[in-house]
C-alpha cells in the first residue's frame, strides 16, 4: 500500500514551515533518546554502590518504560488538542528532576519515584510519540514516513553521542556525577521545545479536536489491535538488549567499553537504519517491511549467540541489529498516520506505542528477574527470539487501507 492519501490530514504547509520543526525536533530527540539509552551503563555501579540486586535497578526501568506509555497516551491526546510546546516543556523539566532524584536515590522506592515515574513521563512528553505526531500534521503525507525516519535516526544518532560521552563520565567522574551532567544536558530540551511549535492549538482545531470519535475509529479495527500487539515485541526485544546487554558482555569476561560501544554501535547503524526504514515505507507495504524486520531481528539475535563471543562478533552484532533496531518506528507511526489519519496521531501513536512499553517493562524486568533467578540470561534470549517470530505473523492480517476508503468501497 503506498502512502495515506491526503485527505489522511489537513493540508500541509510549505516546507520551510516543517523543515524548522524538523530541526529542532531531531535535536530533542538527539537529547532524549541519548540519555534514556545510557541506562543500562548505570546498572552495574548503582547496584554494586547501593547495594541492590539486578532486578531491583531493572524493575525501574521496567517503571520508566510502563510510564512512558501510559503517559505518553495521555501527553499525545495533549499535544493533539493545545499543541506540542506545552507537553515538551513539562516533559523537559520532569526528566531533569527525574534524572536529579536518580543521582541520589539510595533505596528502592526512590530510584522507582525518579528514574521509573518521572523520567518514565518525561520521556514519553519528550520522544517520537509527540515529535513525529508533530512532524505527521504538518508534512505532506507522500513524504510522511521519511520525516519520520529523519526523526528516528537522529535520536539513534543521539544514542551513538550519548553512549562514549556516559561511559567516560562514569569511568571518569563517577556515575553520580555523570547523572547530574545528563541533567544539565537534558535541560536543553525546555530551549529546544520552542523551535517545534507549528501544530499550535489553531492548527490542531484546539478544543475542536474530539479524543472519542479517533478512539472509537481506532479500537474498533482489528489491524490496531494488531499493530498494538506487533509494537509490543519491539518493546520487549529492544529494551532487554539496551538494558541487559553490557552486562551481559561483562558478565561473560569481556570489558566495561565493549558493552557501552556496542550500544554505541547500535545506535549509528540504525541511523542507516531508520533512513532506510522511511524511504522503503514511501514506496512498499509498511506491514510486510515490518514484518521482515521482526524475523531479520530474531536471526540475528540466534546467529549472534550460537556464534563464539569475541569483541569483533559483538561488532558485528551491534552492527546487524543497529539496522533493525528503531527502524520499526517511522514505519509503524506512518502505518497509523495512513490508515486512521494524522488528526489523532498523538493519541494513537501513543495508545500504540503503550503496547511497545508493555513490552518494554517485561523487557527490562524479566531480564533482571530470569538472571536472579538462574544465575543467565539464557531463557530472556529465548524470549526474545521467540517473540520476534510472533510479530512477524501478527503484522501480516494488517489492513493497510485508509479507514475512509474502507468505509467508501463497504457502503458501495
Amino acid at each position: 500500500m503506498g502512502a495515506a492519501s491526503p485527505s489522511a490530514g489537513a493540508p500541509a504547509p510549505a516546507s520551510s514551515s516543517y523543515l524548522k520543526v524538523l530541526l529542532f525536533g531531531c535535536a530533542i530527540l538527539v537529547i532524549s533518546t541519548g540519555a534514556r539509552s545510557s541506562f543500562g551503563l548505570f546498572l552495574p555501579e548503582m547496584t554494586m554502590a547501593r547495594g541492590w540486586s539486578r532486578e531491583t535497578f531493572s524493575f525501574a526501568i521496567a517503571i520508566q518504560n510502563l510510564m512512558w506509555g501510559i503517559g505518553g497516551s495521555f501527553l499525545g491526546a495533549m499535544a493533539d488538542k493545545y499543541g506540542s510546546l506545552r507537553t515538551l516543556l513539562l516533559g523537559g523539566v520532569l526528566y531533569v528532576l527525574g534524572l536529579l532524584g536518580m543521582a541520589w536515590a539510595e533505596t528502592g522506592l526512590g530510584l522507582n519515584l525518579s528514574a521509573g515515574l518521572l523520567i518514565g513521563v518525561a520521556i514519553g512528553g519528550t520522544s517520537f510519540g509527540i515529535i513525529l505526531a508533530t512532524l505527521g500534521k504538518l508534512v505532506p503525507p507522500e513524504k510522511r514516513s521519511l520525516a519520520f525516519g529523519i526523526g528516528v535516526a537522529s535520536g539513534s544518532f543521539g544514542q551513538f553521542l550519548f553512549l562514549p560521552l556516559a561511559g567516560w563520565m562514569i569511568a571518569d567522574l563517577g556515575w553520580q556525577t555523570a547523572l547530574v551532567l545528563h541533567a544539565a544536558i537534558v535541560g536543553a530540551i525546555v530551549v529546544l521545545a520552542f523551535g517545534v511549535r507549528g501544530d499550535t492549538p489553531a492548527a490542531g482545531q484546539g478544543g475542536e479536536v474530539r479524543l472519542a470519535d479517533g478512539m472509537r475509529d481506532a479500537f474498533g479495527d482489528r489491524s490496531f489491535h494488531l499493530l498494538f500487539w506487533g509494537y509490543f515485541v519491539c518493546g520487549l526485544q529492544i529494551v532487554f538488549l539496551q538494558l541487559h546487554l553490557p552486562a551481559y558482555l561483562l558478565d561473560k569476561g569481556m570489558p566495561a567499553n565493549v558493552g557501552a560501544a556496542a550500544i554505541a554501535l547500535i545506535g549509528l547503524f540504525n541511523v542507516i537504519g531508520s533512513l532506510g526504514a522511511g524511504m522503503l515505507g514511501q514506496r512498499y507495504p509498511k506491514k510486510w517491511l515490518l514484518s521482515g524486520i521482526y524475523v531479520a531481528r530474531s536471526l540475528v539475535i540466534g546467529l549472534f549467540l550460537l556464534a563464539p563471543l569475541t569483541t569483533w562478533s559483538v561488532w558485528l552484532f551491534s552492527a546487524a541489529i543497529g539496522l533493525l533496531w528503531l527502524s520499526t518506528v517511522p514505519l509503524t507511526n506512518a502505518l497509523v498516520g495512513q490508515v486512521w489519519g494524522v488528526k489523532y496521531l498523538g493519541l494513537l501513536g501513543g495508545i500504540v506505542f503503550f503496547g511497545h512499553q508493555i513490552g518494554s517493562f517485561l523487557g527490562a524486568w524479566l531480564g533482571g528477574r530470569f538472571f536472579d533467578q538462574f544465575g543467565n540470561y539464557d531463557l530472556a534470549w529465548a524470549l526474545v527470539i521467540g517473540f520476534g517470530v510472533f510479530a512477524a505473523l501478527v503484522h501480516a492480517p494488517i489492513d493497510q487501507r485508509p479507514l475512509g476508503e474502507r468505509r467508501i468501497v463497504s457502503a458501495a
